[in-house]
């Protein structure tokens, strides 16, 4: 991080929970921005839009600084050797991220299970590695594979299981313009791919409540 930035936060769990900003590329980011105001029409002069730029930049850097965050980082940091065999499961996730090919927001829940092999992890450390995902540009198939793929990688577990429901605002706002409609992705390894009863038991607690 350079002298430049400027933050705004705590450290927490070997990474930083921040709003960062780099105050030479807000400048170059509102800049753009200013004009793109000027091509769409407006008066980027006018009172209500004066710090509209500045505003945009700062919240593009926040909604993308995952690229900052080392997801494997934050599930290290929170390891443990525990004689555990057992499926884990956090679901009901929220997730926030950025469609890049329109860089429109999509947003809903991830629900993530995995079966340890000798080590567990902190459980708030699976929704951190979610936002270290999500808030990049992404695309939702590629946003559950590379969470499947970290926690895998990272844990060495018999198996990993991720679902994710998203509505997606480049379907609701434009295009198709159906409002309604949510995608779902998942991805597994291990145990979860090739034991059909593991599966269908994650797929039932995910689907379950406990009211």
């Amino acid at each position: 991080m350079s002298n430049k930035d400027v933050l705004k936060g705590e450290s927490r769990d070997g990474y930083v929970k921040i709003d960062r900003y780099n105050e030479e590329k807000i400048e170059a980011v509102a800049t753009h921005y200013k004009d793109i105001l000027g091509q769409l029409g407006e008066d980027p002069e006018r009172e209500g839009l004066l710090k509209t730029p500045e505003r945009v930049a700062k919240a593009l850097q926040y909604l993308t600084h995952g690229y900052d965050l080392k997801p494997d980082e934050i599930l290290k940091s929170a390891m443990f050797e525990e004689d555990y065999s057992q499926m884990v499961v956090v679901k009901d996730i929220e997730v926030y991220s950025m469609c890049e090919h329109h860089m429109l927001p999509f947003f809903g829940k991830a629900h993530i299970a995995y079966i340890p092999n000798g080590h567990i992890v902190g459980l708030s450390k699976i929704p951190r590695v979610v936002d270290a995902f999500a808030r990049r540009l992404q695309v939702q198939e590629r946003l559950t594979n590379e969470i499947r793929d970290c926690i895998q990688n990272t844990l060495s577990p018999m198996g990993v299981a991720v679902v994710m429901e998203c509505k997606h605002l480049c379907m609701a706002m434009r295009g198709v313009q159906k409002q309604n409609s949510v995608t779902t992705t998942s991805a597994f390894t291990g145990t979860f791919l090739s034991n059909d009863k593991t599966r269908a038991e994650f797929l039932r607690l995910i689907t379950a409540s406990l009211d």
